[in-house]
């Protein structure tokens, strides 16, 4: 748990991966193009002396996920956002199955999410209905650039993408965190582009729509769709490291996401293992808006607003009961292996 100016702060990573780009996994150039995209945002951002070597980054594996989470990170629960890019990596980069491992292991401190893929069709379904019957999947996870044989993209929008979110309601599937960011080599930046969240969200009405990276770097697009969808979230993942590296460009974004979306419908997200939660939680609890930025937006980054994107947004989508959670910790397997109980001793005693 991370406290700041003496309070403390319930911490839900709502975008984390557990990934594997080991060479012997990569059958197609684009996942080494891949990887090396990834690494070159993590060095582009994160400060030099907790920049990984190549070979680390690679496949860092469940043990160090662990301790760079929970024992020196700030993460009271992180949120699996799997990847699976079967297409540039044979047992795939990041898929729900080999979350699992991780999450029963710590069923308390991971939530599992699914994904399901529209071209896959009558195959997809009943993989999305394996997901749910063995791992009652809250969410999915949705990367609309994903290559698949001649296919390079799918668009949330298409007749069989509402498919899938139909069976997504009539599941209980009701987050749908869709990847819509930066592109990502070699993966097509259009194929990334906010403009099919809308009808899908307004059609949808019953399902949570997560955009994970905010659009960015279309943020305005994404914020004009958003502020019309109420169902519509922001993920703050890729948007979370300029807190860091580019304090008033961040300051920017979240005048601009508290102005037009809302201090309730924005998650927190480290993207780990791009970046690390160590140094990322304090610069974005650090972070604040100007004196005229304040005044502009007519909003500001006060402790209540941080509770609540830094976790309390997050437990809301996902039936999370912080303080129970909080009870929970003073002795579960990470508390016992990292000494933390204190903390939620300490915690729920205030």
């Amino acid at each position: 748990m991370y406290t700041h100016n003496g309070e403390d702060v319930f911490v839900i990573d709502g975008h984390i991966h557990l990934w594997d780009a080991r060479e012997e996994n990569i059958i197609h150039e684009g996942g080494e193009q891949f990887i090396q995209c990834f690494h070159d945002y993590h060095t582009g951002f994160t400060p030099e002396e907790e920049q990984w070597d190549m070979d680390t980054y690679r496949n860092y594996g469940a043990e160090r996920m662990v301790e760079d989470l929970f024992r020196d990170g700030y993460v009271d629960m992180g949120i699996f956002q799997p990847t699976y890019l079967t297409d540039f990596y044979d047992e795939g980069f990041n898929t729900t199955g080999q979350n699992a491992e991780l999450a029963e292991e710590y069923p308390e401190r991971f939530v599992l999410n699914g994904s399901f893929d529209p071209r896959d069709g009558d195959e997809g379904i009943a993989h999305l209905e394996r997901l749910k019957d063995d791992y009652d999947i809250q969410g999915v996870k949705l990367y609309t650039a994903e290559w698949r044989g001649d296919s390079k993209g799918w668009r949330l929008d298409s007749d069989e993408a509402f498919r899938f979110l139909d069976k997504c309601v009539e599941l209980g599937i009701e987050n749908i965190h869709a990847h819509k960011g930066p592109t990502i080599r070699p993966l097509n930046r259009d194929a990334f582009d906010v403009g099919d969240v809308d009808d899908a969200a307004s059609s949808f009405p019953e399902l949570n729509f997560i955009v994970e990276h905010i659009g960015f770097p279309r943020v305005d697009d994404f914020c004009h769709i958003a502020t019309q969808e109420t169902n519509v979230y922001g993920g703050l993942a890729v948007a979370a490291p300029f807190a860091q590296s580019r304090p008033r460009k961040f300051a920017e974004m979240m005048g601009e996401l508290l102005f037009w979306v809302g201090e309730d419908n924005i998650l927190f997200g480290s993207d780990y293992a791009i970046w690390e939660p160590d140094w990322l939680i304090p610069a974005v609890m650090d972070a604040e808006l100007t004196q005229d930025e304040r005044a502009e937006y007519g909003v500001e980054l006060s402790p209540e607003v941080k509770r609540k994107f830094m976790g309390e947004n997050a437990a809301r989508l996902y039936d999370i009961d912080i303080e129970a959670k909080k009870e929970q910790f003073k002795d579960d397997a990470i508390s016992r292996e990292f000494d933390l109980g204190d903390t939620y001793e300490e915690a729920s005693a205030d």
